[in-house]
């Protein structure tokens, strides 16, 4: 199946779409309601226009070795019944216009009209430059929800997204916004019994050790990648050091922070996840094949301050386009330079961006586990930045 240029796709989504409310009287006399101001988007404001970057995701992948193992180059030691798969991504992630007063209907309590933001992510596994493989597509919708009297709850936001291996999610959270960078905490892949995180498993499985070339694990042989410091020691005991590492390295000037699970904190409720037959396994889960039963992320929206300096002169109506520093690894925005006098090769230059930072766990239960399903991203704006000069 060839997956749509995410770009092209979410800009589609609102095209000559606005929101609005149907008239009760349908008569031009009529005169119209003044026109209202869109909701407000809260923490969700800064999802604009299309971003890409790099990460990494890994997966616990059941398996039935005795119906139908995986092919892997070398034997494989140690439990049998999952494959560890590890990707280096490259990710596209686009934005398109806010949808404008979605017009809740209210019984218990007055109408709330909601606003929203269609998008559309692409994932390809890169962990071979020469052969990359899509492996995720999702099309969604954020919402910035307004407080409410009933239920009792503060503004808060939400993600809707569907994912084609027959799973949907509804997930709840809040926003806040900081100086400064973020702090990310650590987060473990290691499986746990079904409904008990506190107990994760005291003796990790063979393919949670980067030196071990022979467990079942893709790739098996991660040499390359440890001696590059793509996939470490470090990195596979906890994923977030890819994300948290790199925004140490940048000046960040304020961040928001957006926390959303399909099984959110009190007071808030609601939300959750849905998956196909095949997934559930039975009506009750009870032998799943890969029941997804919870989903936790947090998005950074960072605004990202530094200096560029100009390689060559700047003349007025001259396209120059520079690329940003690589100082904190990549990806790295572009800049389109803009002045209405000329300017000097050398010349230095203060440009800011927003820079999209997130970590998402899935649990998927499998033979009587929990299976941490961590992917972890970094994404800048994928055209070129305007930097007046």
């Amino acid at each position: 199946m060839t997956i749509p240029d995410a770009t092209d796709a979410a800009s589609q989504l609102t095209e000559d779409f606005r929101w609005g409310e149907v008239p009760a009287v349908r008569d031009a006399s009529v005169t119209e309601r003044a026109a209202l101001a869109d909701p407000s988007l809260g923490g969700i404001a800064g999802f604009k226009g299309p971003f890409r970057g790099n990460g990494l995701n890994t997966i616990f992948r059941p398996q039935d070795f005795a119906v139908s193992p995986t092919k892997l180059p070398k034997p494989a030691h140690g439990p049998n019944d999952n494959i560890l798969e590890l990707n280096l991504t490259e990710e596209s992630l686009s934005f398109s216009d806010p949808l404008g007063s979605i017009p809740n209907r209210g019984f218990v309590q007055g109408d709330a009209f909601l606003n929203g933001i269609p998008y559309v992510q692409k994932v390809k596994d890169i962990a071979d430059p020469a052969h990359p493989v899509d492996i995720h597509f999702e099309p969604g919708v954020w919402l910035s929800v307004p407080k409410t009297q009933v239920p009792a709850e503060d503004p808060s936001v939400a993600r809707m997204a569907s994912i084609p291996h027959g799973a949907t999610i509804e997930a709840q959270g809040r926003s806040f916004t900081v100086p400064g960078g973020p702090h990310i905490d650590p987060v473990d892949i290691t499986p746990f019994p079904i409904g008990d995180p506190s107990g994760r498993l005291v003796d990790r499985f063979p393919s949670q050790d980067v030196a071990d070339e022979g467990t079942f694990r893709i790739p098996q042989d991660l040499s390359s990648f440890s001696a590059a410091g793509t996939i470490t020691k470090e990195i596979l005991a906890n994923p977030n050091l890819v994300i948290d590492e790199r925004q140490k390295k940048q000046h960040i000037t304020s961040t928001t922070v957006i926390i959303i699970s399909t099984n959110p904190a009190s007071p808030l409720f609601g939300g959750g996840t849905d998956n196909i037959a095949f997934l559930l396994g039975d009506k009750d889960a009870a032998k799943p094949n890969a029941d997804a039963v919870q989903m936790d992320a947090i998005f950074w929206v960072e605004t990202v301050s530094e200096r560029i300096t100009l390689p060559t002169a700047y003349r007025p109506g001259l396209p120059l386009v520079v690329p940003g520093s690589t100082a904190a690894g990549k990806p790295v925005p572009s800049f389109a330079i803009h002045s209405e006098k000329p300017v000097a090769a050398g010349t230095p230059i203060d440009v800011t961006y927003t820079q999209i930072q997130y970590t998402q766990t899935v649990l998927l239960n499998f033979n009587g586990l929990s299976w941490p399903h961590v992917s972890v991203a970094t994404l800048v704006p994928e055209h070129p930045v305007r930097a007046t000069v």
